[in-house]
């Protein structure tokens, strides 16, 4: 008998957050209204995803989606102006256009230089200034390896490199403490790990705030929007979704070379194709997408041949991960090199007549800086469970690198162990707290309805502002 509930009890970090995954997700379903259209799905299957994605009646953003509340509840306050979730027309085209004036006004030796120096800017503080080239500072010969999350490493190196893209100088330190703060209860919040924290952001909204009305960036703002919708809108874009998106991305990718260590090897061999970590990039993003479900809303029928047309005003729900069907597929960066394996079905930054992502010129090439940084630093290891939603934050261990003569470090073996065993059980209350909070977030954001609210009002006269929510 005892033995009976002995066991469940010992396999419990295995099969409870599944089965507690599996029901926030049937919570989300819900939340998406029952007209949603799954893509693919038995309604629109794979083959027809960017067709229908790209289609030009694909382009309602908020309005009509009962999932817009959500995520409007999530990006209050400012979601109105938030660049994904404006809808289609003059305001938007302002938005969009001024977002593309302002990364492209970095030549991409600059993006190489600006990444690399906020990178060794960040992995100095890590390390106390100490480098591992040699100089009076150097690592000592068997250096402890660090316990580390890396999402939490690399947000405060896209902190300083948005600032600094938006403002044209350096961050302060005080400054990346506040667009860290919001960033993190931003992403925690959508991943239900917490509850958001309003006087985070306001804190950064006025300085955004008090910055504009006193020492505005050089470069443009968006026209149709008036001071304070400014501010939103540089919080929103920049210093929530491009700091959270990158932070995201490079987690991943250092986190795959941590478990991967044949990758990460082969990367530090002598000789190595210098294209190998553009497919290691690649090969991350393939498995771990960084959107997971973006919905639109239909302005107009779009017509299928040889099936009925999707009606307007259905809710389109597509689905990154789903589409691009990497679960099952081993991790191998060398089907990038054959056009034969190479995946068709791989969409990292949008559908580029849909909203693309605006950053996807530079981000593949500010990923791979931040990682050869990194890598030129650190050996990494992780036991740590990898998923695409990464509620863990990648635990890894970084290991010094000596200098070539000394011999190469062993690998933690006692505190990887630790780490598989601490990141199995700790997935278990964090789960919980995911179901419990998701479930509330969900219920709270139908109870406000600010998209809802919004819209309702601006149809009977001037849009108003949205409030903050709780």
């Amino acid at each position: 008998m005892l033995g009976a509930v002995m066991l469940p009890m010992a396999v419990l970090p295995y099969w409870l957050p599944g089965i507690v995954i599996a029901l926030r997700v049937r919570i989300f379903a819900r939340a998406g209204g029952a007209d949603g259209v799954r893509v693919p799905g038995p309604e629109v299957p794979a083959e027809e995803f960017k067709r229908v994605y790209g289609h030009p009646a694909a382009d309602g953003r908020s309005r009509g989606a009962a999932l817009s509340d959500l995520f409007w509840y999530w990006l209050a306050p400012g979601p109105e102006v938030h660049q994904e979730h404006v809808e289609p027309g003059p305001r938007y085209d302002d938005v969009a256009k001024t977002t593309r004036r302002i990364l492209a006004g970095i030549s991409r030796e600059q993006w190489t230089e600006l990444v690399g120096r906020c990178t060794r800017n960040v992995l100095d503080e890590l390390t106390g200034g100490r480098t591992a080239t040699g100089g009076s500072g150097e690592h000592p010969r068997t250096a402890r390896a660090l316990h580390v999350r890396l999402r939490d490493l690399m947000m405060p190196v896209w902190a300083e490199v948005y600032y600094e893209v938006v403002f044209r100088e350096p961050c302060p330190r005080h400054v990346r403490n506040l667009i860290t703060d919001h960033a993190n209860d931003v992403v925690d919040s959508i991943k239900c790990l917490g509850l958001r924290h309003m006087d985070r952001r306001a804190r950064l909204t006025d300085h955004l705030r008090a910055r504009l009305a006193d020492d505005p960036p050089p470069g443009p703002l968006p026209e149709s929007l008036d001071r304070r919708e400014q501010a939103y809108y540089l919080q929103g874009t920049f210093f929530n979704t491009a700091v959270v998106q990158m932070s995201e991305a490079a987690a991943h990718l250092l986190l795959a070379l941590a478990t991967h260590r044949d990758t990460q090897t082969r990367l530090q061999a002598p000789g190595t194709d210098p294209d190998h970590l553009d497919r290691v990039v690649d090969e991350t993003l393939l498995h771990f997408p960084l959107f997971g479900v973006a919905h639109r809303i239909t302005s107009g029928e779009i017509p299928r041949e040889g099936r009925e047309p999707i009606p307007t005003g259905s809710v389109l729900l597509f689905n990154y991960p789903e589409y691009q069907g990497s679960q099952g597929l081993a991790f191998d960066p060398d089907r990038w090199l054959d056009p034969d394996t190479r995946p068709t079905e791989y969409i990292p930054f949008g559908v580029t007549a849909n909203r693309p992502c605006p950053a996807r010129g530079f981000a593949l090439l500010t990923l791979r800086v931040a990682a050869e940084e990194t890598l030129r630093r650190f050996r990494l290891d992780s036991s740590a469970q990898h998923t695409r939603s990464l509620p863990n934050r990648g635990p890894c261990l970084l290991t010094p690198r000596t200098d070539p003569a000394a011999p190469p470090p062993r690998r933690p073996r006692v505190r990887l162990a630790v780490m598989r065993l601490t990141d199995r059980w700790a997935a278990v209350p964090r789960s919980l707290t995911q179901l419990v909070l998701g479930a509330y977030m969900v219920h709270d954001a139908r109870r406000q309805g600010l998209c809802r609210a919004y819209f309702g009002a601006s149809s009977a006269g001037p849009a108003p502002s949205v409030p903050a929510g709780r």
